[in-house]
């Protein structure tokens, strides 16, 4: 309900209006006008004022600036995590927080491409469609928000990350041609990473353990483990092992069950020169 998503909400917006009154204090204290520290950062002024009025969710790379320039002696960057997080959906919050401590994960995609894999113009398609419709610049925040989860690809040490992805998500051209072509691409080169295993689910198959829908199988730093699962933006995180344990025997035999990396990496080379 409308309400209820609204209740969901308020703490992500005491955080980023926390943010915003923070911001416009120190650049007050520095003797700056809006146009002034947007030209030293490269934001305009409109969006400076969108900042601080808490009105938009601030950029990973604007934090880091605006600490520097306001000599905020990392006040900003002190909230920069939880900023962050506030661009997610709440239903995806504690995810996202976990998703950044993750030593592994493991994700089976079966309606579209997993988001850590997702270019931007595909990312934007699938915002884009969701229904009711959300406006522009929630599109644009949530397109934001999923590239930043990207970086757990390179980060240091290297997560183990592995994919099954179903063949009809591959085939779907989300977005169009070119962007389905790209996100192709994409999902190649991300699969030549040494700490990246994918593999595709053939629609072919008459076995198939994963008929419950998508989830994620996430392990921690300190070694905890947990099964996400999301629908129709509900979503639940479970913790207790036998549940945990279960989610984990159904990616077991869906590895089993799904093409090789070899042969998921030659498919979708072939699925390319289709193109």
């Amino acid at each position: 309900m409308p309400e209820q998503r609204q209740a969901e909400d308020e703490p992500a917006r005491g955080v980023i209006g926390a943010f915003g009154r923070q911001l416009k204090l120190l650049r007050t204290r520095a003797g700056m006008e809006r146009a002034e520290l947007g030209k030293r950062v490269g934001y305009s002024a409109d969006t400076i004022a969108s900042y601080e009025q808490g009105r938009r969710v601030p950029q990973p790379r604007f934090i880091d600036q605006a600490d520097e320039v306001l000599d905020a002696g990392g006040v900003l960057l002190a909230m920069k995590g939880e900023v962050g997080r506030a661009r997610y959906p709440a239903f995806f919050r504690d995810m996202a927080r976990l998703e950044e401590e993750a030593v592994s994960l493991h994700v089976y995609g079966a309606l579209a491409v997993p988001g850590l894999l997702q270019t931007e113009d595909y990312a934007r398609a699938v915002f884009a469609m969701r229904r009711p419709l959300l406006d522009e610049a929630t599109v644009e925040q949530r397109v934001s928000a999923r590239l930043a989860r990207q970086g757990i690809l390179a980060r240091s040490p290297l997560p183990t990350l592995s994919f099954v992805i179903e063949e009809a998500v591959l085939r779907r051209p989300l977005g169009g041609a070119s962007t389905h072509r790209g996100q192709l691409e994409q999902i190649l080169l991300h699969g030549q990473r040494r700490n990246v295993e994918i593999q595709v689910m053939p629609t072919s198959g008459t076995e198939h353990c994963g008929l419950g829908g998508p989830f994620t199988l996430i392990e921690t730093r300190d070694g905890q483990r947990m099964a996400y699962v999301e629908v129709q933006r509900t979503s639940r995180l479970y913790n207790e092992r036998e549940e945990v344990r279960d989610v984990e025997e159904q990616y077991g035999i869906l590895r089993a069950q799904a093409l090789t990396p070899r042969e998921s990496m030659a498919f979708l080379e072939g699925l390319l020169g289709e193109k």
